[in-house]
């Protein structure tokens, strides 16, 4: 299997995009951490790190969840080192927690933004800062964050700059990243759907039932950041890719099997003009 003996950390991995990307390279072998919050189950939300560990298993890859609120450094650093002491090494690290809020400047209360930019920003830095040690030990390093290509155009900057600037922040860790650790190497790549995808911040958060109908399933992000993760660290670095151009890359050229609704004309993701 293509990912045997390799393990890889992911946070927010208990439910959507996290959580397709685990089982997908648990199929291939891979020995998955489960990092993050959810220890008991939310209605809404659905999934623990627990439940996720029984599907990692059960997809044929070996699970450790590890409790985890990537804004706390001494919780970060746990991840690590469990992992390692399990696993004896990390090879990938994937960025995949993220807070989101649409909201203008008026109505973005401080706590959200502050959530926003220590979930985001932050989080992914100390988990990149706690991670290094363990990828420069590795034979085919990576890390991937879920994060977007950066887009000045005004249209994505004036509605709801509090979420857009944590995730262009993101982007501009990973491609920082990518430069400071060519050299080992390390590769830094960022990750980001061509349409919404299906998942409970979509449902919840964002349009409900009528934006999720019109989006892909998390599986094309998974799909992807598994052919992402098989390039060799010191050729694949740098890249803010969206799922489409990897598969496309790939040879995948239809996508109609991640339709949410067959035949619904798809909504955009943010941050992507078309």
């Amino acid at each position: 299997m293509i990912f045997k003996d390799t393990t890889v950390v992911i946070s927010g991995a208990t439910r959507g995009i996290g959580k397709a990307i685990a089982l997908k390279l648990a199929a291939a072998g891979a020995n998955i951490v489960i990092a993050a919050k959810s220890v008991t189950e939310n209605e809404k939300l659905g999934g623990t790190i627990y439940s996720a560990a029984e599907e990692v298993e059960a997809a044929g890859g070996r699970a450790l969840p590890v409790a985890c609120d990537v804004r706390m450094e001494d919780q970060v650093k746990n991840v690590m080192e469990q992992a390692v002491a399990k696993f004896g090494g990390i090879d990938i690290l994937v960025n995949n927690a993220s807070a989101i809020s649409l909201t203008d400047t008026a109505s973005t209360p401080v706590k959200r933004y502050d959530l926003m930019q220590e979930i985001n920003v932050r989080g992914s830095f100390l988990m990149v800062q706690a991670a290094l040690p363990h990828l420069k030990k590795s034979a085919n390093a990576h890390i991937l964050t879920l994060s977007p290509p950066v887009n000045l155009n005004p249209k994505w900057l004036g509605p709801h700059i509090a979420y857009t600037i944590s995730k262009y922040n993101m982007s501009l860790l990973t491609l920082g990243w990518a430069a400071e650790f060519k050299d080992i190497p390390i590769a830094a790549n960022a990750l980001w759907p061509k349409t919404t995808i299906d998942t409970a911040a979509v449902r919840n958060l964002l349009g409900g039932q009528a934006l999720a109908s019109k989006s892909r399933n998390p599986q094309i992000v998974a799909d992807a950041a598994f052919y992402i993760l098989q390039k060799s660290a010191g050729e694949c670095t740098g890249n803010c890719f969206t799922d489409e151009q990897v598969l496309e890359a790939a040879g995948i050229a239809n996508f109609d099997s991640y339709a949410v609704t067959p035949g619904e004309k798809l909504y955009t993701d943010l941050f992507l003009d078309n």
